[in-house]
């Protein structure tokens, strides 16, 4: 942390470090080397570590608010790179994407499909598709800081203000960027953080576009219940028996596409009010 600081002193005076209930010394450092430090008293997640950055930076007035890991990965050098289509208002928020353009080798083989299945994922409900949904290396104008207020406080947060920013039609930019991966930076195991994002992502997906989640979801058992419906009716006419498999997938079918369309445009009610 003490680097990081060092380092970003020679671009802005303004400096904020979320310290997330951590049992080193990272706050008493960031303190002393003159960052603000705002300290959890127990550890809530990335999300509520992204959260109270961006109420900060309302508090304080910002224009433009960088977001960085301060685990090591991210270089001090790409901070302007990422900081000037903001700089230049050509966007609202830009995303430092891994996957733009260099090489990728030192990308993590698991990481690096991981991280395109939920960039694809999230896609589903953007307008624009992006590269990289998962990059913790962003740029927002005082537009965007005002007006996405990030609630996940686990690592779904990185896709929720992206379908945030994206329901507001703030313009979204990416641009390339370098991540090191030397050394374990990482406390989370690999499977489970995965499993805990594609769930959260699925949440976000739900309740911003319930009538594509759940509708179509819906919709194709609704077809698939008729269809065995059918074939039940059909063969108990030809042999006056039912055949109970056949019955019971089509009622349990048609039952669960009747349930998720009737869930699909309450809630769509629901969201539409609120």
């Amino acid at each position: 942390i003490a680097l990081i600081i060092e380092n970003l002193r020679a671009i802005t005076d303004t400096i904020v470090v979320c310290n997330d209930g951590s049992t080193d010394k990272t706050g008493k450092i960031a303190e002393k080397m003159g960052a603000i430090v705002i300290n959890h008293e127990r550890n809530l997640g990335y999300g509520a570590a992204i959260r109270t950055l961006f109420l900060k930076a309302r508090e304080l007035g910002s224009d433009v608010l960088v977001t960085l890991d301060s685990d090591g990965q991210h270089r001090i050098e790409d901070v302007m790179p990422v900081a000037e289509p903001i700089i230049k208002n050509q966007a609202d928020m830009v995303i430092g994407s891994r996957f733009l353009e260099g090489d990728q080798k030192n990308i993590p083989k698991y990481r690096k499909a991981g991280i395109k299945f939920i960039t694809k994922l999230a896609n589903t409900s953007l307008e624009e598709n992006v590269t990289d949904s998962q990059s913790g290396f962003r740029a927002y104008n005082k537009k965007a800081i005002q007006e996405i207020n990030p609630s996940d406080y686990g690592m779904g947060v990185s896709t929720e203000i992206l379908i945030k920013a994206d329901k507001k039609e703030l313009k979204i930019t990416e641009v390339p960027i370098i991540v090191l991966y030397e050394g374990d930076t990482s406390t989370h195991h690999p499977v489970s953080h995965g499993i805990s994002v594609i769930l959260s992502t699925m949440k976000f997906i739900s309740i911003e576009h319930p009538l594509k989640f759940y509708g179509i979801t819906g919709l194709c058992f609704l077809i698939v219940g008729l269809f065995f419906t059918i074939w039940t009716i059909q063969a108990f006419t030809e042999t006056r028996q039912i055949i109970t498999n056949i019955a019971l997938i089509g009622m349990g079918t048609t039952l669960m596409g009747v349930i998720l369309i009737v869930t699909a445009i309450l809630l769509f009610s629901l969201v539409s009010v609120v």
